[in-house]
C-alpha cells in the first residue's frame, strides 16, 4: 500500500461525510482560506491524473480546523500553530473533535471498518508524542477508520 497523501485524506473525508464542492469550500473559508473551485478539483484528483495538485499540509490542517468550526461552532484554541507535517494521529484527533465522538463511537467506527481495536490501543493514538503509551496511527488504521466512518454516517 502507498502512504496516504493529504489529497487522499481530503478525498476520504469528502466521501465519508458526503460533502459537496460548495460545502468543502465553506469549510476552507471558515478558517480564512479562499480557494477557487477549480483548485478544489485539482486537490481532489488522484496522483498521476491530469491537473493533479499536491495538497500542502497547512491547507489540510486548515480544512480539518474548518471541519471543527463547521460541526462544533469554533476552535477551542484558535491561532495555535500547526506542525509542519500532520501525522495520522493529528488527523484522527481533529476528526474526533469535529464530530464530537466519544471512545465508544470511535471503537464502533473502527469495527465497521473491519478493524477491531481495544480501548487502550485507541487511547494510545490520542496521547502526546513522547508519552510511554503513545502509538503512531498507521495508514491502515486511518484507511479502516474512513471506511468505517462512511458506513457509520450511513447508519443502515
Amino acid at each position: 500500500m502507498y502512504p496516504l497523501l493529504a489529497n487522499d485524506i481530503l478525498r476520504k473525508i469528502r466521501y465519508s461525510l458526503d460533502l459537496k464542492d460548495n460545502e468543502m469550500l465553506e469549510i476552507f473559508a471558515a478558517t480564512g482560506r479562499t480557494t477557487q473551485e477549480i483548485k478544489l478539483h485539482q486537490l481532489l484528483q488522484k496522483e498521476g491524473e491530469k491537473n493533479f495538485q499536491l495538497c500542502p499540509q497547512p491547507l489540510l490542517a486548515a480544512f480539518l480546523d474548518g471541519l471543527i468550526i463547521r460541526y462544533r461552532g469554533s476552535l477551542k484554541k484558535p491561532g495555535k500553530t500547526e506542525p509542519e507535517q500532520l501525522s495520522n494521529n493529528d488527523v484522527l484527533r481533529k476528526i474526533r473533535i469535529a464530530l464530537s465522538y466519544q471512545e465508544a463511537d470511535m471503537l464502533e467506527i473502527f469495527k465497521r471498518g473491519d478493524m477491531e481495536i481495544g480501548k487502550s490501543e485507541l487511547s494510545s493514538f490520542f496521547r502526546r508524542k513522547g508519552h510511554k503509551h503513545y502509538q503512531e496511527c498507521g495508514d491502515q488504521f486511518l484507511r479502516h477508520f474512513f471506511k468505517g466512518l462512511a458506513l457509520h454516517r450511513q447508519k443502515p
